[in-house]
């Protein structure tokens, strides 16, 4: 019989997403058919499944350390915010609609179903299903028809360990403050809970476990630190943004700035990961740096609205300044499209303005439309001949005499466009810079030698080391019985 865990946070952004690709890789280095589920998600980084439809790439990052292909029914449904009031619905990889927040509550019980079907199919031959949440089951006025934390748990009947993140502190307070609100039914399902992000002398919380334990009855199960090697994991959200460090020593800086609704930032992990390169994510009201060397515009959410965005923010005129001094530009999707002369929304897709000026760095110019193009993709850069593999995910349609110049062939089709004088390129290829081939040609024309490791497998080594890091702390006893090892 399949055994479940269901990881439930006190407060969003608290560590579930790497606390549950531990679990599956510890799982999976004991010889289980584990698999993630997550039964609702908010995140505009998304990616293409094995089975062809859209999931949140913390999932997608999970079925990797579950060792696993992934599918659309690890994460049956996807909200993606296109506003600060509405979203895009996706439900078990396709695009079911957009809805306001009150609209999306009402809407809810309805796709309790579509979240059950994806349960049984992920369960249907595993060992074990480890479940994410998403935000707090002490959110209690979203607690009617909800299928994210508590109304999934308890209709699926799946136990519940609730994670608290000391770092930003308050633990104490928030665990036994989830204990008091939450109502009996719901109590009942909690098993015990996790501290997340200690730094120190763990001992010198054993009087906060204790207390904990006197308010709420449950059991630690673990007082986690701060996992070294979750650094190296592609991040969920893009809440994190707002913590990365602004830079260090490098022989390139490559400058990013941060949209509102910026999509699938983990493009960008790759280069990061690169010891001489100086990646700077630029936040609104910071210009972009002189001495950057290549400005990367990454994936949106809303193309039409981040071009106004980016120009209130002054950076139109900072590329502008960075191009007069040789600097390079490479756009990614919504990025690519950007860069052109114009976009223009006719049927109102994105909700806003129906057309805008873009960046004119590239002649094309990008019309959206209702059609969505989702897939996995072979490519092969065509600037320098090497091979790729990413996926599509977007809307419109981009024309203009620079495709003529196309920098990518996907599955044997010309994509993106290239400026007349090789410094400009953009693409809908997602996974880009991922190829350590592709990496390597673009940093030796910065004149860095050596650049482009093997990016995919440093990625997986770093999901050994949590899944070494969790095995040290967590109590083994809990861990044992989840996994079957006891008796």
């Amino acid at each position: 019989m399949t055994r479940t865990i269901m990881l439930q946070g006190t407060g969003s952004d608290v560590g579930k997403t790497v606390l549950v690709a531990g679990l599956c890789r510890i799982a999976a280095n004991r010889g289980l058919k584990v698999r993630p589920f997550k039964p609702q998600n908010m995140s505009n980084n998304a990616a293409v499944s094995a089975d062809g439809g859209e999931i949140g790439r913390a999932q997608w990052l999970q079925s990797l350390a579950a060792r696993v292909p992934s599918s659309v029914h690890m994460n049956p449904v996807l909200l993606k915010p296109q506003s600060d009031v509405g979203s895009q619905i996706v439900v078990q990889g396709r695009v079911f609609g957009q809805a306001k927040g009150r609209d999306y509550q009402a809407l809810k019980p309805k796709l309790m179903g579509a979240v059950m079907e994806s349960f049984e199919a992920v369960s249907s031959g595993a060992d074990l299903v480890v479940v994410e949440g998403a935000g707090s089951p002490a959110e209690i006025n979203l607690r009617s028809g909800d299928i994210a934390n508590m109304g999934f748990a308890t209709r699926a009947g799946v136990p519940v360990v609730l994670v608290g993140d000391i770092d930003r502190g308050g633990v104490i307070a928030s665990l036994v403050g989830t204990h008091a609100i939450l109502p009996e039914e719901d109590r009942r399902m909690v098993t015990g809970y996790l501290i997340n992000k200690f730094r120190g002398d763990v001992s010198l919380f054993d009087s906060g476990v204790a207390a904990i334990g006197g308010f709420t009855g449950w059991p630690c199960f673990g007082v986690v630190p701060w996992l070294k090697e979750a650094a190296r994991l592609p991040a969920e959200d893009s809440v994190v943004l707002e913590r990365l460090a602004k830079g260090g020593e490098g022989a390139l800086k490559v400058a990013v700035p941060v949209l509102s609704r910026i999509a699938n930032f983990d493009d960008l992990d790759p280069l990061k990961a690169e010891p001489q390169v100086d990646l700077v994510f630029v936040r609104p009201g910071e210009p972009i740096p002189a001495d950057a060397g290549l400005v990367v515009l990454p994936g949106s959410k809303s193309t039409i609205s981040d071009l106004q965005d980016l120009r209130a923010a002054g950076w139109d005129k900072d590329i502008a300044q960075h191009m007069r001094r040789g600097g390079r530009v490479i756009g990614i999707c919504g990025g690519y499209q950007m860069l052109g002369r114009r976009v223009t929304d006719p049927l109102g897709i994105e909700g806003g303005e129906r057309e805008v000026a873009g960046l004119c760095l590239l002649d094309v110019e990008t019309e959206m439309a209702p059609e969505k193009t989702v897939r996995n993709s072979t490519a092969r850069s065509l600037q320098y001949d090497v091979p790729l593999e990413g996926y599509e995910i977007h809307l419109g349609r981009t024309t203009g005499p620079d495709t003529q110049r196309p920098s990518v062939s996907i599955d044997g089709r010309p994509d993106g466009a290239v400026s007349p004088d090789g410094r400009v390129m953009g693409t809908y290829l997602h996974g880009l810079l991922a190829s350590d081939a592709y990496r390597a040609k673009l940093l030796a024309d910065f004149g860095i030698a050596g650049g482009g490791f093997d990016y995919r497998a440093s990625v997986d080594a770093a999901l050994d080391g949590v899944a070494a890091e969790l095995e040290a702390v967590l109590d083994r006893r809990w861990l044992d019985g989840l996994l079957g090892a006891a008796d």
